[in-house]
């Protein structure tokens, strides 16, 4: 070990950066660099409320360095694989040595995952898969040019980050059709491979039940047990896995997401699976105690969100600063995560729960609106990513 123990930070993202702040704040004694690929980071929260002109586009990125503390060496960079045994990651950049890790690399999007996808993205104005940046504003631009038909928003089988966005995609468009006068004119449909529209969980039971209620008075239909195998662009349809076809006029699909191959191919960190494997409680690799990881590309068992990477942030810095300091690890991650459920302008609920029980009562209220698209966003970038959050 070098005489400053040297923590890298693989991934610019919500737990990256909030990781990489605390920590630099916390211990002044060790040397900080995060790695990412982009120069950017963006807020993805914002990508269901742009299409419907509730947020700007360009106001919801900021440059990595900047967010960063002077003291954290940011560098750009893409991952491809790690070396845990001699402590290496390898760059397109060249390799990076470290003492610590921390891997908050995210999940990958891919849309080559379900056949003819990309082409229908790529080649018809119908197709939106709003969980890119780009998709999210070519989305808002059809939908002013939108004059009725169905409006189609599926899940994939795999495990997504925000399980709650294509709900709240689907609810805030229905919203949108009725203010527009054109609610009659749109069928607003949601497939999903589960039973249920939010989660099978006990701990998502009450917010499910709501949800139901929900679209039961405002006619949303709810196709479960569907996975999509195929989309053919040309004839506006989707096929399932097992033979079912649903039509479309506009199609908003959440595109499948996957490990990392830097993570799954070039290196051992996620085992036979797609995920870091690490202790749900303490967020320490389960075979190398050097390496740490939270959020997206974890194996977790909890909802992939940012509170969750918030809260996670909490745990994995006061352990890995015991850690360093040959202390015992005092804390622990309850699986606590948060996901705000917009129904409609002006509304929303907050479903809250950890690894055991719901936290938060079904409401839908004006001031869970505010929060989530007012409050949240403001401290998100002047708290949360500069590792200033005193609530543990």
């Amino acid at each position: 070990m070098s005489a400053t123990p040297h923590v890298v930070v693989l991934g610019g993202g919500a737990g990256g950066l909030m990781t990489a702040n605390r920590l630099s704040r916390k211990l002044d004694h060790v040397d900080v660099t995060v790695v990412d690929r982009s120069e950017y980071h963006y807020y993805q929260p914002s990508y269901y409320l742009i299409p419907f002109g509730y947020k700007e586009p360009d106001q919801q990125r900021r440059p990595i360095r900047d967010l960063l503390r002077e003291e954290i060496t940011f560098r750009q960079a893409t991952v491809e694989g790690v070396d845990p045994d001699d402590r290496i990651v390898q760059t397109d950049d060249g390799d990076v040595a470290y003492d610590y890790l921390v891997v908050a690399l995210g999940n990958a999007l891919r849309d080559d995952a379900v056949d003819g996808l990309v082409d229908a993205w790529e080649g018809t104005d119908s197709v939106f898969p709003f969980y890119h940046y780009e998709a999210a504003l070519e989305l808002g631009e059809a939908l002013e040019e939108f004059d009725g038909g169905r409006f189609v928003v599926s899940v994939p089988e795999t495990p997504i980050k925000c399980g709650g966005a294509p709900l709240k995609l689907t609810m805030l468009a229905e919203d949108y059709f009725r203010r527009q006068g054109m609610r009659d004119e749109v069928d607003l449909v949601m497939t999903k491979p589960i039973e249920v529209p939010f989660g099978t969980t006990p701990q998502k039971a009450p917010y499910n039940e709501k949800i139901e209620e929900i679209w039961a008075d405002r006619d949303i239909e709810f196709v479960p047990e569907f996975t999509v195998a195929e989309v053919d662009g040309e004839a506006k349809e989707i096929h399932s896995t097992d033979g079912r076809t649903v039509e479309y006029d506009m199609y908003a699909p959440v595109t499948p997401q996957y490990g990392r191959e830097a993570l799954t191919e070039r290196s051992p960190l996620t085992g036979d699976g797609e995920y870091v494997t690490i202790d749900e409680e303490t967020l320490q690799h389960d075979a190398y105690d050097e390496v740490f990881a939270l959020g997206d590309c974890s194996n977790l068992p909890t909802s992939r969100t940012a509170s969750a990477a918030r809260k996670q942030t909490h745990t994995l810095v006061d352990n890995l600063a015991a850690l360093i300091e040959e202390r015992s690890f005092t804390a622990s991650y309850d699986g606590y995560t948060a996901c705000p459920l917009l129904t409609e302008k002006g509304k929303a609920m907050i479903a809250e729960f950890d690894y055991e029980k719901p936290i938060s009562a079904p409401i839908n209220s004006k001031m869970n609106w505010i929060m989530d698209v007012n409050v949240i966003p403001s401290m998100y970038w002047s708290t949360w990513m500069r590792g200033y959050d005193p609530v543990p």
